[in-house]
């Protein structure tokens, strides 16, 4: 087996010197892809470059991919290679046992995180000096479109929490010695993370939840519970949402970095789902556990804000990483009806079919569409809650409908195990209720609408 590596080193800046220290500017990569198999790929980054070095392995970027880039909205060439080279880890790593994992209710997370840490693909807009690639969110959303390629939601689901869930605020507003200690092992793949926000009864309801830590000394003492916590079952530790005073409810909670082998850290179960059978989700119980005080990422009392700034990336990151997943559904089900029979005609033939489909397939370029404007206002610094919210809204309601639809049209093979298109059909259905509910987004749009009701 071979991995695909794009582990960054060095920088070249403009007077042409090396610096390991300075974080790449927007479209700052210059790949160059050297080997394969006992060799790896790696990307050296040239401030300004913008073509691909002519010093190429056999299998270079596909001539459509450059030829799209050129008028894509947000992603460059650099963004097409980027995603070719995770498609080679998704082919050769991962979709092999896909099957076996789902049938096993797990995966070996600790495994597979490895192979993309080692190939800088939990990294990807995470600070240089961690084993990141210090690039922009853009290139975070072009591997979770790619990671739409793995044949189960599962799979990339618990990655998405690796990269974009668990780590954004503690890269943004962490300690140094706290990223140190969590954020670069997280980003190289030697320890996974997981996201404790949810719990029995508060989860859309972030304002709601109970958790408490209680200073004592130099210490926290946190008790409490979360529930859905994906990862849960394998992670080496926990980006903690807790309530740290008995303040208002939007200033009182701390997101806090919390190792799971912490004596008191109990995982009470692993939950059995509808969906998302490959991925490993527990309920964890806090009694007692002590944590330094030092573990809090950023200010005290700003957990809640800072979970709100991670749901943006978190909600953009599942839509990317749908909208691969719906295109492949649609294109699977073309070829099937087009192979499948009834009344002498393929299936695909019959006017309420294609048109179906092309209703579906237009659906989701709108939607992407929104997703890369929200991308690209995002990476300009801009509030994009309200896009992201939508985004998030439509394409839960979105992969519901071509999950339906294209079910339909598999017949009785559609409601067997067998076929892709069953699994996306079950997996597919946690995004209109996982990271805010529809309702949530609905809410969250009007009041960014200014038509909410008036407390």
């Amino acid at each position: 087996m071979f991995h695909v590596g794009i582990k960054s080193t060095v920088c070249a800046c403009a007077h042409g010197r090396l610096s390991t220290k300075m974080a790449l500017p927007v479209g700052a990569l210059r790949l160059n892809q050297l080997a394969v198999s006992r060799n790896f790929y790696k990307f050296t980054c040239c401030v300004g470059a913008r073509s691909l070095s002519d010093n190429v392995s056999s299998k270079p970027v596909p001539s459509s991919a450059t030829e799209v880039a050129g008028d894509h909205l947000i992603y460059t060439r650099d963004h097409f290679a980027l995603q070719e080279s995770l498609r080679k880890i998704v082919d050769q790593e991962i979709n092999p046992h896909v099957d076996q994992w789902e049938a096993e209710g797990t995966f070996p997370a600790h495994k597979v995180f490895k192979i993309l840490g080692n190939a800088g693909f939990l990294g990807v807009n995470k600070p240089v000096e961690y084993g990141g690639l210090g690039l922009d969110f853009s290139y975070s959303i072009a591997v979770s479109e790619e990671l739409g390629n793995i044949r189960c939601g599962g799979v990339p689901m618990a990655i998405g929490v690796q990269t974009d869930m668990a780590t954004p605020a503690l890269a943004r507003f962490g300690s140094a010695e706290l990223k140190e200690e969590f954020l670069l092992p997280s980003i190289a793949g030697d320890k996974v993370a997981c996201l404790g926000v949810s719990e029995v009864g508060a989860g859309s309801d972030v304002s709601s939840i109970l958790t408490k830590a209680v200073k004592k000394g130099d210490e926290y003492v946190i008790n409490g519970g979360k529930m859905w916590t994906t990862n849960g079952t394998q992670a080496d530790w926990i980006c903690l949402l807790a309530n740290t005073s008995d303040g208002p409810p939007h200033r009182n909670k701390s997101l806090i970095c919390l190792p799971m082998n912490l004596p008191g850290v109990h995982i009470a179960r692993k939950i059995e789902k509808l969906g998302m059978w490959s991925s490993d989700t527990a309920e964890v119980f806090f009694d007692d556990v002590r944590v330094p005080c030092k573990n809090i990422v950023g200010q005290e009392g700003m957990g809640f804000t800072y979970q709100m700034l991670q749901f943006q990336e978190e909600r953009l990151w599942a839509v990317g990483n749908i909208v691969t997943m719906m295109d492949n559904i649609i294109q699977e089900t073309i070829q099937y009806t087009r192979q499948r029979k009834i009344f002498k005609l393929p299936v695909l033939y019959h006017q309420s079919v294609n048109f179906r489909l092309a209703e579906l397939q237009t659906e989701v370029e709108l939607l992407r569409s929104l997703l890369h404007r929200a991308t690209a206002l995002y990476i300009k610094g801009n509030d994009v809650t309200k896009l992201a919210s939508m985004a998030k809204l439509k394409a839960g309601r979105l992969a519901r409908e071509v999950g339906d639809s294209c079910l339909q049209y598999w017949g009785g093979m559609g409601f067997t195990s067998d076929v892709l298109v069953s699994r996306f059909y079950r997996d597919s259905r946690l995004l209109s209720i996982g990271g805010g509910a529809d309702e949530v987004m609905l809410a969250i749009i009007c009041k960014y609408m200014d038509t909410l009701p008036k407390k």
